[in-house]
């Protein structure tokens, strides 16, 4: 076990960041790469968007699709980018903000961990710079004694950061960003001084749908992103798609078998969950209630990963209901009052009924006893 400080390698982390995870990727798009790169870009935009939407390269390298959504909505995001305006990635949770906004990064930057996690606790220094007190009690305030936060890194080394949640952040601490985004400076009266932005700069924040009225971006500060809303995944397919593809890789990183024919269940889940966030049946003949939860695509990932660890620790390997049933059931049924009711409704209705799904239905009875 390496000490605290050592350097670990990426086959032992369990989550590695985008860049070291898909290096070989990035270092195939990069050595054919021709087109031209704004300023301190390791990637082209082109070259940025293929490793985001996948491709095959002309040496026969298969790029691994990151993201599946419209092209349109990712060309768009490269492109602001590559402009002076920052970007705001917009949607309902589970729709791959964070995710897409890390893999731009690595992308663009070679570099995804400068981020500003957002909450309802974060300060105005996690955005501009804060003090080392030892140096500032012993000798003053000087640039020694500053700490830069991620923002300032990135402007000062021509680089992208993140920032998380934007609408979580305190609505005066969201407003640190207006002369940051608009003048690409950052004042330090406390010395006298500022410091700009060198080209290659910019700024990727997330903000989730739900959440408008907590802390609403002012117009302000909104006039200085460029939105791109990221929607939930078009068809059952696309979204199934989506589930497998993640979940062999979160599988391959904790070690578990491949689930053999487990997209049967894949797609029964997806199902589920379509179904109830959209108050209707798949043939669009029945009307069902939907419960307060989001049951995103980022949630039937993580049932399905739970179910096959089940599978795999405690059964013959082989994804069935029964593995997937009580993640199923959490997810749903997030409010015991009602959500509760709306899941019964659901399975003596539409479950129970539906040709083929009759082990299904009696893994859930079992779970929901």
């Amino acid at each position: 076990m390496p000490a605290f400080g050592e350097q670990t390698s990426a086959a032992e982390v369990l989550r590695p960041h985008a860049e070291d995870a898909f290096a070989a990727e990035l270092a195939a798009l990069a050595a054919r790469d021709d087109r031209p790169r704004p300023a301190r870009w390791k990637l082209s935009p082109w070259a940025v968007a293929t490793y985001l939407l996948g491709g095959t390269l002309p040496d026969g390298t298969v790029i691994t699709p990151k993201y599946v959504g419209p092209r349109r909505l990712v060309e768009v995001a490269v492109t602001t980018l590559a402009t002076d305006r920052a970007l705001l990635l917009l949607g309902v949770p589970g729709t791959a903000k964070t995710w897409v906004s890390e893999h731009l990064a690595a992308a663009v930057s070679g570099d995804s961990t400068l981020l500003v996690q957002g909450t309802a606790g974060t300060p105005e220094e996690a955005i501009r710079y804060g003090w080392n007190y030892a140096q500032l009690l012993a000798h003053g305030p000087s640039r020694d004694a500053l700490v830069p936060s991620p923002v300032m890194r990135a402007m000062t080394e021509g680089t992208t950061v993140r920032v998380e949640e934007l609408t979580r952040i305190p609505a005066d601490v969201q407003d640190t960003l207006i002369t940051i985004l608009s003048e690409k400076t950052l004042p330090i009266p406390e010395l006298g001084q500022e410091v700009q932005a060198v080209r290659g700069f910019n700024l990727i924040a997330t903000a989730n749908d739900r959440d408008r009225g907590v802390n609403d971006l002012s117009s302000a500060l909104r006039r200085r992103f460029n939105t791109v809303v990221l929607p939930l995944p078009a068809s059952a397919e696309a979204e199934v798609d989506i589930v497998t593809r993640r979940v062999d890789q979160i599988g391959r990183s904790l070690d578990l078998p491949s689930a053999p024919d487990g997209t049967d269940e894949i797609r029964r889940v997806v199902t589920v969950f379509r179904e109830l966030r959209d108050g209707l049946t798949s043939d669009g003949r029945t009307k069902v209630k939907s419960p307060s939860g989001t049951l995103s695509t980022a949630e039937a990932i993580s049932v399905v990963t739970g179910g096959l660890a089940l599978s795999a620790h405690f059964g013959d390997g082989v994804l069935r209901p029964g593995d997937v049933a009580a993640g199923v059931l959490g997810a749903v049924v997030r409010d015991p009052g009602t959500d509760r009711l709306v899941w019964q409704e659901y399975l003596e209705t539409v479950v129970r009924e539906r040709d083929g799904w009759q082990d299904f239905y009696r893994a859930f009875r079992e779970v929901s006893a």
